[in-house]
């Protein structure tokens, strides 16, 4: 009997989990394990074709005994555990999937995952995945067209529905991993615009966004996102124009998110002190200069010049930032001391729905005619389980792995979802399923 080897049950592998469990076969078994055996049990009914179990990726015995009897893995751990499972995968002849980005450590392993005709495909998710997949069929089109490709720009956001929780001015709340929302933008940001380098430092990074308008779903605000240049050769755009990736919030988030960072609330590298006694306004009074007359909002609006009753300041109080209230952590860096308060507000309740938002932006040549097409993907969840964020993430792994195990994906190698022959068919089913992107010529 074939294994499907899913190893994490988080929050985004829960539609992942329930695809596979839903298309599997009298010859296939699917096999779930966490850390926490209870969120695995979870996500595997009873009289199903999944099994759940309790899984230690640092259990040596256990990690290999599990991987050489799989027929594919499916990893939903955190990124710096896929390398680990790749090379197991490659020395037993298992395919592998991840929704994770490529990392140095997993790009190493290209030559022996060939050698052995292994198929170890990455970023095969939301963002990097179907927004890889979604441009990848616009741009291939463009060139086959014989037109030429001279600006890329794409967005992609995981928000609030419109309907959802309205009284919540961030208009957001966590819907995948808070820990890389708070660190959000402290890597390398550059992309290329117009030809021209350009670079934006984190303490900048959240006052220098763009707007964009989304018919029917109104105004978003996108800021910068990690590194664009490095597509350029994954994509093969090396003369293309412009080249921007970026991430939507709606309107209004990012001026009052440049708070925190300008304070030095989303530092992690440093432990502060008397975390056991500190309260929300405790946190943000220890960011402030000292004055035993004004208040603490009064300090925070006039070091960060902004209205004492603008939309800022009101954000932050609707989140909690100056309540009398005890944060609940013995000890940690200002970004898990943010990161905990931020989950008080910012949890999912159970009728909450969330929503992802993609868009790209095509500017091309056609008989030297600059044209425009814009791409939309709009995907609403349907409560706090079964979410958009957890479909978008989970659904495209969970597809890839079927192709793999069938035989209709055959790419040996470290691999990306940008080759037509694994890009098709997964843009295909996921369209079937309602995951459709939504073409629009402008000019």
């Amino acid at each position: 009997m074939k294994t499907i080897l899913v190893l994490g049950a988080g929050r985004s592998a829960t539609s992942l989990i329930t695809y596979l469990l839903g298309h599997a076969s009298d010859g296939w078994k699917v096999r779930i394990g966490d850390y926490s055996l209870e969120s695995a049990r979870e996500k595997c009914p009873p009289q199903s074709s999944g099994e759940a179990f309790q899984f230690d990726i640092h259990n040596e015995s256990q990690r290999e005994q599990e991987i050489a009897r799989a027929g594919i893995v499916i990893s939903m751990l955190p990124a710096r555990f896929h390398p680990l499972v790749a090379t197991l995968c490659v020395q037993h002849s298992v395919n592998l999937v991840t929704a994770s980005y490529v990392s140095d450590e997993m790009r190493a392993l290209d030559a022996d995952a060939r050698k052995k005709g292994v198929t170890l495909l990455n970023e095969c998710g939301l963002d990097p995945g179907i927004d890889h997949m979604s441009a990848m069929k616009v741009i291939d089109k463009i060139r086959h067209a014989g037109s030429q490709l001279i600006g890329f720009e794409t967005f992609t956001g995981g928000l609030l529905a419109p309907d959802a929780d309205q009284e919540n001015p961030w208009e957001y709340k966590f819907t995948w991993n808070p820990r890389n929302v708070v660190l959000a933008g402290q890597g390398i940001v550059k992309f290329i615009q117009e030809e021209k380098s350009k670079y934006i430092p984190y303490h900048r990074l959240f006052r220098r966004t763009e707007q964009v308008h989304i018919p029917g779903y109104g105004y978003f605000e996108g800021y910068a996102n990690r590194d664009s240049l490095k597509y350029l050769d994954v994509y093969g755009l090396r003369d293309i124009k412009t080249m921007y990736r970026g991430t939507f919030r709606r309107p209004g988030f990012c001026r009052a998110w440049n708070i925190f960072v300008q304070l030095g609330a989303t530092d992690d590298t440093y432990e502060m002190e008397a975390v056991g006694d500190m309260t929300h306004r405790d946190f943000i009074n220890s960011f402030l200069s000292y004055n035993p007359s004004d208040s603490v909002e009064l300090k925070l609006a006039h070091y960060m010049g902004v209205d004492l009753d603008g939309p800022e300041m009101y954000r932050l109080k609707w989140a909690g930032m100056f309540d009398d209230t005890k944060i609940g952590l013995d000890n940690g860096t200002p970004a898990q001391l943010l990161e905990h308060i931020l989950k008080k507000k910012w949890t999912l309740k159970e009728e909450d729905k969330d929503m992802i938002v993609m868009w790209h932006k095509f500017i091309y040549l056609e008989n030297g005619v600059q044209k425009e097409i814009n791409s939309t993907l709009i995907a609403v969840g349907d409560d706090s389980r079964s979410t958009a964020m957890s479909k978008t993430v989970g659904l495209p792994a969970g597809i890839a792995a079927r192709l793999i195990m069938e035989g209709k994906i055959d790419q040996p190698g470290v691999q990306i979802p940008i080759k037509k022959e694994i890009y098709d068919p997964i843009l295909q089913e996921l369209a079937e399923l309602g995951f459709n992107m939504t073409e629009q010529q402008v000019n």
